[in-house]
């Protein structure tokens, strides 16, 4: 038994190996982001009396954490990300850092369905800057991965849901941005459908500011 279960995980383990390397020729590999590149975004406030700030503003006097969210509301894992960067929210109030996220569409109710899960403001950033340098879509070759299965089936079973409405195929991320032009100190890039940035690089890099 224990030879045949031994053989099955390493026949699994070659095969999400070979559909992640199949499915990784077709995915168009991250630039690094830069500060400039960043803050001059303008975003677009979602509560009250629209505005429009500069992204700069966001991290100018205290650095920020910022989610680049692939979809709100979305069944395969925004939600559970923001979560868990907003059980962050009390060491980071601690470290005077602030919690934002952005948003590349405002669809229905989708960002109200958001809140409830992140502990921060949300802005609008039309303009994908948060989404590029080179913008990155990973399509229905997501679901050959393992992994995005695998995300998917642990979300559900925390009992995140979502939906399907808006565009979900643009890949978000994890920033963390020091003041001033102390630069960017953490950069989490989707690879995949799910893929969460590790909640402890966050604290350190957030620690840094």
């Amino acid at each position: 038994t224990g030879i045949i279960g031994s053989a099955v995980a390493a026949g699994c383990g070659l095969f999400a190996a070979t559909m992640n390397f199949f499915t990784d020729m077709f995915l168009t590999p991250p630039l690094k982001a830069t500060l400039r590149s960043l803050e001059e975004a303008e975003l677009k406030t979602l509560k009250g009396e629209t505005q429009i700030v500069t992204a700069r503003s966001l991290w100018e006097r205290s650095g920020a954490v910022i989610m680049a969210v692939r979809r709100p509301a979305l069944y395969l894992c925004n939600n559970q990300e923001a979560a868990a960067l907003s059980s962050l929210k009390p060491q980071l109030d601690e470290l005077g850092v602030p919690l934002y996220a952005v948003v590349k569409e405002d669809v229905g109710t989708e960002v109200q369905n958001f809140q409830p899960y992140f502990k921060g403001e949300v802005f609008l950033d039309e303009k994908r800057r948060f989404y590029g340098p080179r913008e990155r879509k990973m399509g229905l070759l997501a679901f050959l991965r393992v992994g995005v299965w695998m995300n998917g089936l642990r979300a559900f079973k925390n009992g995140f849901m979502g939906n399907v409405l808006g565009e979900g195929f643009v890949l978000g991320g994890v920033f963390v941005i020091g003041r001033g032009q102390q630069g960017i100190l953490l950069e989490h890039r989707e690879i995949e459908f799910g893929d969460k940035v590790n909640t402890e690089d966050v604290i350190r890099a957030a620690r840094r500011i």
